[in-house]
């Protein structure tokens, strides 16, 4: 017997959210970010070093695309692939715009992340058992109607999640991993409807996760979620997957546990964790996931006789698994953000079947908070832009003087453009929010997703010369350029690999290790942090120290610059 959907859902509450305003919320949320901004510290500009040491080599030095190298030091990440995307697609770039390049195959990974998303929401909403309850008179939701606005409002619920901003626009692992878990868990929810497509989903994610430095989680996903879309229930529509598409599945399962092997791509990452990391991880989860780590809660308890034989109940069994697993998977790699991105698509499928459950009471709380959460962060934002611009008030501009010497503010007649058009937009979300409007169950999740991305974009065109100063190498390296003048090479030695990547791209520079000093390189750069260990082995090289040379906006970071003895 088939245990009473909690959801009852009538069709006037499944009202289809305007496709052009999806699109133009998705543009707002994925472009900035990525276009117009500095590669940051730590690791963006890590992984963009690897990428440009790849594609484009140091003079007379070997290049392996299947271990590529920074400063002579292999990615501990073993992320091969979002490596050799970045690499390819700065080889094609003009001079001056690898950074660009670089960035396009992972702004077309966090539209495919979206998409996915939308796609495996969509289909674990047409399955029977998630179907509203039926009225004894009609009227209830019809099931693509249903299914599309519980598609909208997981899409929304995942662009809502306050930890996907930053990390989804970084050209890092983390950010490729993302994607491959939702075209994984894309192609499982969409199996047995569409079954090449689907299919071919469920290899690029598998596959891309192997290359991606998870080939574990890949594994654990991958035949977790085919064992339980194999188990499941099938639909009135549809029927259970035969032996040839399971067999598909085992094979892709086996091929990545072969590729990895074939590329040393297994690695030990377990990390043991004490008792009192509970409640770090739960703060993380709390923020991380806000809103949608909440209501995914609150859906499995409403969804709770379903879960309790969830093998049968794909739309409750596959998002609960991939959570599990990928939230499983960051407390025992170290209780870090980046670990907990992936999980971010399932837990936004499980947040879109609390929407139907939900009571007035707790959507108007949502509704409320979320309203005056982001209006004050976007108050904040503008006025430390105008405080910087006119002058007043004046505290908040030499807030920003002590954060960060040394920047200069420029107006830009464009970004600023941008950003009132964002806050414009805002105020209408707002004022359609407020008024009277015909029910749809995807409402609360509307201002969180909208302002998450007025936050977000506020900060790439309002405060962007100014995060792109404190948080960029640039003006590190302009300042020990003034000092070696127009040098082509550098010998360094200590570096970390940010640092190096970080001269290669704004200095131009080759980078060499520490040796004698040569006609070719008459420079050597170290990090005053490794000098200890350091000093007497630059002393016997015959290199003497010249200048110290601090990051403006971080006092724990100094290069030392050092000349021959000789001079």
């Amino acid at each position: 017997m088939t245990p009473t959907s909690p959801a009852l859902v009538a069709q006037n509450a499944v009202r289809r959210l305007p496709r052009t305003a999806l699109i133009l919320l998705s543009l707002a949320y994925v472009l900035p970010g990525f276009l117009g901004r500095a590669p940051w510290k730590a690791y963006d500009i890590e992984a963009f070093g690897f990428m440009l040491q790849l594609a484009q080599p140091t003079p007379g030095t070997a290049v392996s695309w299947l271990h590529p190298t920074l400063l002579g030091q292999v990615d501990a990440n073993l992320a091969l692939l979002p490596t050799w995307l970045g690499a390819l697609f700065i080889r094609l770039a003009p001079w001056g715009m690898e950074a660009v390049a670089a960035r396009l195959p992972f702004m077309a990974m966090l539209g495919l992340t979206l998409a996915s998303t939308w796609f495996a929401v969509y289909a674990l909403a047409r399955s029977d058992a998630a179907q509203p309850v039926a009225f004894a008179f009609g009227g209830e939701a019809r099931p693509a109607d249903y299914a599309r606005t519980l598609a909208d409002g997981g899409l929304l619920a995942l662009m809502g999640c306050l930890g996907l901003a930053q990390l989804s626009h970084e050209i890092t692992p983390a950010l490729s991993q993302l994607c491959f878990t939702a075209m994984l868990f894309c192609g499982l929810a969409t199996l047995p409807r569409r079954k090449a497509l689907s299919l071919l989903a469920v290899a690029c994610g598998m596959l891309g996760l192997t290359l991606s430095g998870a080939p574990v989680l890949a594994l654990m996903l991958g035949v977790g979620g085919s064992l339980i879309r194999a188990v499941a229930d099938p639909n009135r529509s549809e029927r259970r997957l035969n032996m040839l598409e399971l067999g598909v599945l085992a094979l892709l399962c086996l091929l990545s546990i072969t590729l990895a092997g074939a590329l040393d791509l297994w690695r030990w990452r377990i990390v043991p964790h004490a008792m009192p990391d509970v409640h770090v991880f739960g703060r993380l989860l709390l923020w991380f996931t806000w809103p949608a780590g909440p209501l995914a809660i609150w859906a499995l308890w409403r969804w709770r006789y379903q879960l309790a034989r969830g093998w049968r109940f794909v739309h409750i069994g596959l998002p609960v698994w991939f959570a599990a697993v990928t939230v499983g998977t960051t407390w025992f790699t170290g209780l870090t953000d980046r670990a907990l991105l992936p999980a971010l698509p399932a837990i936004a499928a499980l947040a879109a079947f609390a929407l139907p459950t939900l009571r007035r009471s707790v959507g108007a709380f949502i509704d409320w908070f979320t309203l005056l959460f982001f209006s004050i962060c976007a108050l904040i934002i503008w006025g430390v832009w105008i405080s910087m611009e006119t002058g007043i008030p004046a505290q908040p501009a030499r807030n920003v003087a002590r954060a960060a010497p040394e920047f200069i503010h420029t107006f830009s007649p464009g970004l600023l453009t941008v950003a009132v058009l964002a806050t414009l937009a805002w105020c209408a979300v707002l004022r359609w929010r407020t008024g009277r409007h015909r029910p749809a169950i995807w409402k609360s999740l509307v201002l969180p997703a909208a302002g998450t991305t007025l936050c977000w974009l506020l900060l790439m065109t309002l405060w962007l010369p100014l995060l792109n100063h404190g948080r960029s190498y640039a003006p590190l390296v302009q300042k020990i350029q003034a000092l070696t003048g127009p040098a082509t090479c550098l010998q360094y030695a200590g570096l970390s690999k940010a640092q190096g990547a970080a001269f290669l791209y704004h200095g131009r520079v080759q980078l060499q290790a520490a040796s004698q000093p040569t006609p070719a390189c008459t420079w050597l750069i170290a990090d005053s942090g490794q000098l200890p260990r350091l000093a007497g082995q630059l002393q016997q090289l015959g290199w003497t120290e010249s200048a110290r040379v601090l990051r403006p906006t971080d006092n724990n970071e100094t290069l030392v610059l050092f000349k021959p003895a000789q001079d």
